[in-house]
């Protein structure tokens, strides 16, 4: 299991000694949500912030697009130093070719479903995709419930997946805690992205350490 802190729930004012810090404290992948203020109801960051928070990691940019037109902001995106990009099936932007420019900036393509959306959607091009990400909460804000019922989701996306043969990841991202990764793992999960979790604990090493103990003895 990788684990993902999201940046979401970090001090924004601090911004780069969070990221320092959970790399030091064995972050496998940098989770940065981009929020437009329309396509959910909350305001982030954008490219320029991420160009800059780019240089004190080597640690994979997991860029999660929560806007209206992801394929306008691809190229910025790239540029800025992501390494994977996901954007969601219910924005307005052609799926195919929002894939194709991600594909050709040479970053990896990834899709992102909310908790009402069908996993089927994502099928016809899951052969293109480094990774599914599959909403465990209600995108937007940070620290919200866990929703067990999107694990459904997962074991059909986690069947079709090997079916095919692909090498297609799985990621969920919404309350992932001490209490919930479990069942992620058991579903099938291979990349949970966790915030409060991480960067609400007195210790954010042994936090890490914990979440990746518990999927290993469930």
């Amino acid at each position: 299991m990788l684990i993902a802190p999201s940046l979401l729930s970090c001090d924004f004012a601090e911004f780069k000694e969070e990221i320092i810090r959970v790399d030091a404290a064995g972050a496998d992948i940098m989770h940065l949500d981009v929020m437009d203020g329309h396509f959910v109801p909350n305001l982030t960051f954008g490219a320029p912030v991420i160009r800059k928070l780019r240089k004190y990691t080597e640690k994979p940019f997991d860029v999660h697009l929560m806007i209206s037109e992801p394929h306008r902001y691809i190229d910025d995106f790239a540029a800025a130093g992501a390494d994977i990009i996901s954007f969601h099936t219910e924005s307005d932007s052609d799926i195919s070719a929002t894939l194709d420019l991600i594909e050709k900036n040479g970053v990896k393509p990834a899709l992102a479903i909310k908790p009402k959306t069908d996993p089927s959607v994502v099928l016809p091009y899951l052969d293109r995709l480094y990774m599914v990400l599959v909403m465990t909460v209600e995108p937007g804000f940070g620290g919200q419930s866990f929703m067990p019922d999107m694990m459904p989701k997962v074991r059909f996306l986690r069947e079709e997946i090997s079916l095919r043969g692909l090498d297609t990841l799985i990621e969920v991202d919404g309350g992932i805690a001490a209490s919930t990764i479990a069942v992620a793992a058991q579903a099938g999960v291979d990349i949970c992205v966790a915030g409060t979790a991480v960067f609400g604990a007195d210790d954010a090493h042994q936090a890490i350490d914990e979440l990746r103990a518990l999927c290993k003895t469930n």
